[in-house]
């Protein structure tokens, strides 16, 4: 990503936020054919003290993957929208676009069958929860063991990060606040990352 400084976001704790709050990510790794990109959920390892990952793919991106081979890119996609320059003063033209992105890398570490089928009985768990009558894959353990075989877990300790919050905070405070405005109608999640980069100011 481009590196402007006053977009940096450093702070490891937002980061794993944005995780929570954005579970669906791209898994990208440089193998031995060239690049492979795939879209998987994460989930926090919430007792490490890190930013540690854990996902499954399913067969054969295991092995498309090289998992555990080599360092993988894991791509977290937070709010994110056009800017219009029309939001601006009378004048600017040259529009944008506002996010939060992290890019988290590190060499997975490939789950054997067992921690496969408990980290996608929390990966559902984790999921089902909001909906009134969730399912879990314990109502069938032997069926959904069965399933659970064309699956391979992962966990991945970060070991570096490069992540952005650009939220306009290169403009005046009564821009921004328009802004804000205009996405709090469309995109009130971005409104609410823009009024939180605004706060911690």
């Amino acid at each position: 990503m481009r590196h402007t400084p006053r977009y940096v976001l450093d702070d490891p704790d937002e980061v794993k936020r944005l995780v929570r709050e954005n579970p669906w990510a791209t898994l990208v790794s440089w193998t031995s054919s060239g690049l492979v990109a795939s879209h998987y959920p994460v989930l926090l390892d919430e007792d490490a003290d890190d930013i540690v990952l854990v996902s499954h793919v399913g067969r054969p991106d295991d092995v498309l993957h090289e998992l555990g081979a080599s360092e993988m890119l894991v791509i977290v996609q937070g709010p994110h929208d056009y800017v219009s320059a029309s939001w601006y003063d009378p004048g600017e033209l040259a529009a944008t676009w506002n996010h939060v992105t992290a890019h988290l890398y590190g060499v997975p570490e490939v789950l054997d069958e067992e921690e496969t089928y408990a980290m996608l009985s929390r990966l559902t768990d984790h999921f089902e929860r909001r909906y009134p009558g969730g399912r879990s894959l314990g109502e069938d353990e032997a069926g959904t063991r069965r399933i659970a075989k064309g699956a391979v877990g992962l966990r991945m300790r970060v070991t570096r990060f490069d992540a952005r919050a650009k939220l306009s905070q290169n403009k005046p405070p009564e821009v921004v606040e328009r802004i804000t405005e205009r996405f709090a109608e469309t995109n009130p999640r971005l409104a609410d990352e823009m009024r939180r980069v605004r706060e911690q100011a």
